[in-house]
């Protein structure tokens, strides 16, 4: 597939995005010394900051300004990403990268049977077929090891039914999540100072580059949303859709490879089922998508 170059800076976008998503438990690792709600406060203090400013220098800073409506939508979003986030880093400090890996594979599935849920949106026969072979993956764990995926299903459905909630507010990227951010604000420094009053605050109190890892945090946030907002408006959503595998890649790589997370025989079986669902949807999808602008248009 050839590219012109506003799709070439598209796809570098979305390059810097899943890249940075995908290496993050790099930076959680880095930063594991310190208490998992005291990380997710400062990243989104921090993010809030970052994301406010730019804003303000993009002279957007009116796009803070919603209907109640959509206050009340982004209310419930805001409680899914601080749920989602704290799930991850949670699960990357307790050693269970490999689990994230798992729910971010299946993200995009999940995202696929809230749709049809909630969206009354139809499924292809192809997609149908995708779906089964993703939920036997997941059934293999449950039989063979015992137990269910309960951080990856955690992440892929807390992470699914924010972006269905986020689309329906239809906002921008940046703005949406700036509120989203200010409407956590006040949690997240109210546990800073419950900490500071408690003397259990890691920030100030032990090093100054642990401080700016913190500080950090609002830029791991905030930069792979501005790239992926920028890759969606050069790209279509099939061409995103290709790179957001990336991440959960790169993230099993370094669960394996880097951190040494044990990777059962069952769970590789668990990672190919997914990977076929994944190649037979993906698939599916961008010949679909292909169909739909090689279709003369209707006439009216």
């Amino acid at each position: 597939m050839a590219f012109n170059a506003v799709q070439r800076q598209g796809a570098f976008s979305a390059l810097c995005a899943y890249t940075i998503w995908g290496l993050a438990p790099i930076y959680f690792k880095s930063v594991g010394s310190v208490d998992p709600l005291e990380i997710i406060a400062h990243r989104v203090s921090w993010s809030a900051v970052l994301l406010v400013g730019i804003l303000a220098l993009l002279g957007k800073i009116n796009e803070l300004r919603v209907e109640a409506k959509t206050l009340m939508l982004l209310m419930v979003s805001t409680s899914l990403l601080a749920c989602n986030w704290f799930i991850f880093v949670f699960a990357v400090l307790d050693g269970q990268i490999i689990e994230t890996s798992l729910g971010y594979f299946i993200n995009p599935l999940v995202s696929v049977f809230l749709g049809l849920l909630f969206l009354g949106e139809r499924l292809r026969t192809t997609q149908w077929i995708a779906l089964s072979i993703a939920v036997t993956g997941v059934l293999i764990q449950l039989v063979f090891l015992g137990r269910i995926p309960l951080i990856s299903l955690a992440l892929a459905f807390s992470f699914g039914f924010y972006g269905l909630i986020r689309k329906n507010a239809n906002l921008p990227a940046v703005s949406g999540l700036a509120i989203e951010t200010l409407l956590a604000l006040p949690f997240a420094i109210g546990y800073l100072a419950y900490r500071h009053q408690m003397g259990d605050l890691a920030f100030s109190n032990e090093s100054l580059s642990l401080d700016l890892l913190l500080i950090l945090g609002g830029a791991i946030t905030a930069l792979p949303l501005l790239f992926f907002a920028s890759a969606v408006i050069r790209l279509s959503l099939t061409a995103v859709g290709i790179f957001q595998y990336l991440a959960p890649s790169l993230t099993l790589i370094l669960a394996i490879f880097f951190f040494d997370e044990p990777f059962s025989i069952v769970q590789l079986v668990s990672f190919v089922f997914v990977w076929i669902s994944i190649l037979i949807f993906s698939t599916d999808a961008f010949y679909e998508h292909r169909g739909r602008k090689r279709r003369p248009p209707q006439a009216s």
